[in-house]
């Protein structure tokens, strides 16, 4: 062979060996989309064996993880469904849309699309089974999916259709411990159960977690049926299945509060090896800690789909070819839950969690119509006024410190504070730094207080009328920061708040002269002149720290003013407030009576009529006496 003839098969030699190199070391995709299944459980943390809990009996997601990927830092942006479910819809954190307080059905911005729409748009069969509780009034159901209902299957797709099917189940729901069953016939035993520190052994709490656990078993039978299902069909092979909680739960101090047991949930992802692209990590079986919360789903969706992002999108993509970089944070946040104002926010990295507490005048357990149907919480709020709870059990039944600071690592059940220790002093300022920074990147609407939201907007959805250029977020985050440090020296301020134009920075003013009780006493004046503001949420507040000023009866009158007003949460937060300063006066329970009765049939469902129907029965009232009809 002559040696020109040599060099081009060298040549050539080289060029096929750089392509079979190229080949297998880039993972080829293939050209149909992948079919997507997601199994979604409800009220339920990571008690699951595949997570180390030894005391659940999970033998199909245990299996479901070893086949897949078992994500070790998942989280639900908010600790209950609702608004939960309206960040996993729209990629947008509920806070943001304006539809973070719960079942408010507030307005959706018609900037804001949903992922079901985006998926069909690219060909996929898009069903639902059948859950939506989507927390606005702007989402139909049966015009964003193919199918939406308790038949909706992926079965009755076109032939050859991609699909992207949810099944949801409620069998782990809260609701799933308001039915009592007995000791002897629960399959996990109520004196073997393991308990947090914060619960204390009541029989009462040890049953409620035995029966928990027997229910996420069940579930987990559940999620063995969907699977059987899809093999049975000989799907499984092209298609990805996600599973997830919806959000922590269920027992007291999870559901509804913006800790690891409320927040952090189960999330395991198969991927079939026709997909191998999208891996995680090297191979199934394998662990991901990676950062990833609900407001992720959807760009990730997108990017499985190969539909570019859009960019009001407020997640990141964790798989396919649009895949960021991994997160520093997941952020969290809390409103109004049912008839009980708060309102918190959390960041998580890693390691820590922090927490800015933006009511901290309220205790953790605040009485709530529906978390009181279980026994567990009763008996629970029983042991302490008995006397019988220790220093960590006792923490739930008072006020809030305005900062929170937890080792997730070491303390995983968050119960040592180290917002005040000088050795994390530095982890603290970050992570106060980035929840800040992310309330006005996201443009956070629960600075504004929810009647006072629906006043100034109207119908005008608050994602729109957050950036309308009518209002100057930063100024009210500032007040909301200031106010609730509760600082004396920070008195005067808060009185120049009370005088502003803005009525989110006066509600600041006034929330925090309440914080700061007695110290407030020079700005009564301004306080009793706070009563006459256009504004029911500053009424409220102001009424509040009058009240515990000593000035009960200018407090009194203006608290009555607000049971009258038109707005129903605008007399929600003032039943929150006649609650938490026991006030029970002939006049005050005149007036809450003369509320109801008034009530529309509208409104009589609604939850300040469930916040009244609690003070009632707080204060032993006879409903005949005062001619009260609770049938509603």
């Amino acid at each position: 062979m002559k040696r020109k003839d040599l060099s081009n098969f060298a040549l050539l030699f080289i060029a096929v060996l750089v392509a079979f190199s190229f080949t297998n070391c880039k993972e080829k995709v293939p050209e149909e989309l992948p079919n997507i299944l997601w199994l979604v459980s409800e009220d339920n943390s990571p008690f699951l064996g595949c997570y180390g809990d030894t005391f659940a009996t999970t033998p199909n997601l245990d299996k479901l993880a070893s086949e897949g990927f078992l994500y070790t830092h998942a989280y639900a942006n908010a600790p209950v469904c609702a608004p939960a479910r309206n960040t996993i819809i729209t990629g947008v954190y509920a806070c943001s849309n304006g539809n973070q307080h719960m079942r408010s059905y507030y307005p959706k911005s018609d900037i804001v699309k949903t992922y079901p729409e985006y998926l069909r748009k690219v060909g996929y069969y898009c069903t639902n089974n059948a859950k939506t509780d989507y927390n606005t009034n702007s989402i139909d159901p049966n015009k964003i999916w193919n199918e939406s209902s308790n038949k909706a299957h992926y079965k009755n797709r076109a032939k050859g259709q991609p699909f992207f099917a949810v099944f949801n189940t409620n069998i782990s729901h809260e609701s799933s411990i308001h039915k009592f069953i007995p000791n002897e016939k629960l399959r996990h035993s109520p004196e073997e159960v393991p308990l947090p520190p914060y619960h204390p052994a009541t029989p009462e709490m040890k049953h409620d977690w035995a029966q928990y656990y027997d229910k996420v078993e069940d579930m987990d039978s559940w999620i063995g049926d969907k699977l059987k299902e899809l093999d049975d069909l000989g799907l499984a092979e092209n298609t990805i299945v996600f599973y997830y909680g919806d959000h922590g739960g269920v027992l007291a101090r999870s559901k509804r509060y913006v800790y690891e047991t409320g927040t952090r949930i189960p999330f395991i992802i198969r991927i079939p090896k026709k997909y191998k692209y999208l891996f995680p990590a090297k191979q199934p079986n394998s662990k991901v800690d990676r950062l990833v919360s609900f407001v992720d789903l959807t760009p990730t969706l997108l990017s499985i789909a190969g539909i570019p992002i859009p960019k009001y999108l407020q997640g990141d993509a964790f798989l396919g070819k649009q895949k960021t970089a991994d997160p520093e944070y997941a952020f969290m946040f809390r409103g109004r839950m049912d008839e009980r104002y708060d309102m918190c926010r959390a960041v998580r990295d890693q390691k820590f969690r922090y927490i800015r507490n933006y009511m901290p005048y309220r205790i953790y357990g605040q009485h709530l119509d529906y978390l009181w149907r279980a026994p567990s919480i009763r008996s629970w709020e029983q042991a302490y006024k008995n006397g019988e709870c220790n220093a960590t059990q006792s923490i739930f039944w008072n006020t809030k410190p305005v900062e929170e600071l937890y080792d997730t690592e070491n303390d995983p059940w968050e119960v040592k504070n180290l917002a005040d220790d000088p050795a994390f002093k530095d982890v603290l300022e970050r992570m106060r730094a980035a929840n800040k920074a992310w309330e006005i990147r996201i443009k956070d609407t629960g600075f504004i207080p929810e009647a006072d939201r629906v006043d100034r907007a109207g119908d005008i959805p608050m994602y729109d009328y957050m950036r309308s250029g009518k209002i100057n977020l930063g100024e009210i985050i500032d007040a909301a920061e200031t106010a609730t440090l509760g600082k004396v020296e920070n008195l005067d301020k808060l009185k120049t708040y009370l005088k502003s134009d803005e009525s989110a920075v006066r509600y600041w003013g006034a929330t925090g002269l309440l914080i700061l009780k007695d110290k407030a006493a020079p700005a009564i004046e301004d306080l009793k002149a706070a009563t006459a503001d256009k504004s029911a949420d500053v009424v409220s507040v102001a009424a509040e720290a009058l009240y515990n000023l000593g000035e009960k009866d200018v407090a009194k009158k203006a608290l009555l003013s607000v049971l009258k007003n038109p707005n129903e949460f605008a007399r929600c937060h003032a039943l929150n407030v006649i609650d938490c300063i026991d006030e029970k006066s002939p006049e005050m329970v005149q007036g809450v009576v003369n509320m109801i009765k008034t009530a529309d049939s509208a409104t009589r469902n609604k939850y300040d009529m469930r916040a009244a129907k609690w003070l009632i029965e707080k204060w032993g009232l006879d409903p005949d006496e005062y001619k009260i009809d609770f049938a509603w």
